[in-house]
């Protein structure tokens, strides 16, 4: 089996569950002593705010080339035996999930290092973008791992579009770090709970 068949890439459109099981099956292997695992899904709040759902958009094809493109860079990084990733798009209600990633290997590090770099790097790169509808609103967000890709790329200084945002990043790197949110075109800061440095940019 060649590692293209050893890779499943799925982008599934509005009202599509995702089937937790069928991509954890589909990375099972007897040789295989590690099956790691990463659900996001859509919380109840955010910073005080009813969340009613979350919303997906994405360019499809592009979505599915990058994200191949990502689990191929994990494969040269990690041992990996499968891969599987599953996106939805369209509404995610509350205690849904949106984002599903499945990882096998024969150690548990490489399947649980290769599962945190696939959801980062998905969240840095890959043209998908989600808004979030609370009860009182919605707002589109920018992924912290996104701004951070932003950053290293360089992109800010010259740009057409340039906006002042204050970022605010943690000590560690996670994907629980800095957030920011856009609304009609507007940047706007989002706290975060523990205290970090600041960063305008």
């Amino acid at each position: 089996m060649d590692t293209e068949e050893k890779t499943l890439v799925e982008i599934l459109e509005e009202n599509n569950l995702i089937d937790l099981a069928k991509y954890i099956n589909y990375v099972s292997a007897s040789q295989a002593g590690a099956i790691a695992t990463f659900s996001g899904t859509t919380r109840d709040t955010f910073e005080g705010k009813t969340v009613v759902e979350l919303r997906y958009e994405a360019y499809v094809p592009m979505a599915i080339r990058q994200i191949k493109s990502i689990c191929s860079s994990a494969r040269s990084s990690w041992d990996i035996h499968s891969i599987a990733v599953a996106h939805r798009l369209g509404a995610v209600p509350v205690g849904e999930t949106s984002v599903f990633i499945s990882v096998s290997a024969v150690h548990r590090t490489d399947a649980l290092d290769a599962c945190k770099f696939l959801i980062d790097e998905l969240k840095a790169s890959v043209p998908i973008w989600k808004k979030e509808v609370y009860s009182n609103g919605e707002v589109w967000k920018e992924n912290s791992e996104f701004m951070e890709r932003k950053l290293e790329l360089g992109n800010t200084n010259g740009s057409c579009c340039r906006r002042n945002l204050k970022l605010e990043t943690r000590g560690t790197k996670g994907c629980c770090g800095a957030k920011v949110k856009v609304a009609d075109g507007v940047a706007e800061e989002i706290s975060t709970i523990d205290a970090g440095t600041e960063e305008t940019i």
